[in-house]
């Protein structure tokens, strides 16, 4: 998604691109930042439809089982503005008027689907039933676009889902509390929830007993192969443990002194695998460890509102680095190109840490004491 945020609006205007009687609809799908990256591409399939967006339903019956409505996470409001200009965004559809207005008919488009394909498979569908949901709406749209759709795309990410208030209040307050403990900190998006690791099918050392907690929770995905932990590892697509990616972090010259804010959910193994971290980096902390649990009991109960805290400092740290390159990720990694994002190379680094646990650790990395 790089590329100019603004970008030039030489393009007809939303009003005069928008046809009467198609009305969009989305059911957006997993956590926080996935079910963004959805909501993202909904806006460029309405402009490519010549479609009315309803403002996307987020998902609340999936892992996370988060009920917040999308004007409990994003400013409603600044997002059908911001957007007046590209596309036409409702906030529910209408009551009366209009055709088929009452009975949304539901599909589900290909993944990495183009406008050619939009154009093609959904358009016919929307002519005669006028109101279309697509269902599980992540990954729907193809990243090769021309220009003027990819900068819609960034319009919308890095400028019209911005937090709630009372999100981006409390998110400000936690940069504040980090930079009051050292000028300058490091995020680190850690990615090691037990569903993650299980999804990766990477193998940690954890025996039998790793085996099997993993492995049940593996098969709630029926679609996934059969997993190669040792190939996983060798082609680089497992996350990097917590220990992992402190010794990368102080081969890369980054002191024991250094403050690390650490946004994960719960991590597998709990303080057993944190403690190698924790030693390599003592300043560590967390949403948990900065704020009151009277200040967060806002936002306990939802994990969107939880992650979004996450992304919010994350974004405001002056490095941010992950153990794996996911959703959040890419999104953080797109807006702060050409500031300070740190992206790992699993393969050549997981090829590192084997060498070092054999002795034989490359003279780059020999500050790690």
């Amino acid at each position: 998604m790089r590329g100019s945020i603004s970008g030039n609006r030489s393009n007809p205007k939303a009003d005069a691109i928008t046809y009467p009687n198609r009305y969009l609809m989305i059911a957006t799908s997993g956590g926080l930042n996935q079910q963004r990256t959805g909501i993202t591409d909904a806006v460029v399939a309405a402009r490519i439809l010549n479609a009315t967006l309803v403002v996307p339903k987020l998902d609340q019956k999936s892992f996370w089982k988060d009920a917040s409505d999308f004007n409990e996470v994003f400013d409603v409001n600044w997002f059908i503005s911001s957007l007046s200009k590209d596309v036409k965004i409702i906030k529910e559809l209408p009551k009366k008027g209009g055709k088929g207005t009452s009975n949304p008919y539901r599909m589900r488009v290909p993944r990495k689907c183009t406008p050619k394909c939009y154009q093609n498979r959904v358009l016919p569908a929307l002519l005669k039933k006028h109101v279309i949901q697509l269902t599980k709406f992540d990954y729907r749209l193809s990243n090769k676009l021309e220009n003027d759709l990819q900068k819609l795309r960034c319009r919308v990410n890095y400028h019209a889902l911005r937090f709630t208030n009372q999100i981006q209040k409390m998110g400000e307050k936690l940069i504040h509390r980090m930079k009051t403990k050292s000028k300058h900190f490091i995020a680190l998006h850690l990615r090691f929830e037990p569903d993650m690791l299980a999804f990766s099918g990477c193998y940690y050392g954890g025996g039998d007993k790793e085996r099997i907690e993993l492995g049940a929770i593996r098969k709630r995905w029926k679609t996934l192969h059969t997993s190669n932990p040792d190939r996983e590892r060798r082609q680089g697509r497992c996350p990097l443990t917590p220990e992992e990616v402190g010794l990368m972090l102080r081969a890369l010259g980054f002191g024991k002194d250094v403050h690390i804010y650490v946004a994960s959910g719960e991590v597998y193994g709990g303080e057993e695998t944190l403690a190698p971290l924790k030693e390599l980096f003592p300043n560590f902390h967390s949403k948990e460890t900065i704020a009151s649990r009277e200040e967060l009991a806002p936002f306990l109960s939802f994990s969107s509102r939880m992650a979004a805290l996450d992304y919010i400092v994350c974004d405001g740290s002056d490095v941010f680095v992950t153990n794996n390159n996911g959703n959040m990720a890419k999104m953080l990694a797109g807006r702060r190109y050409g500031i300070s994002a740190i992206e790992v190379n699993n393969w050549w680094f997981t090829g590192l840490v084997h060498s070092f646990k054999r002795g034989s650790f490359p003279k780059i990395c020999l500050n790690v004491d």
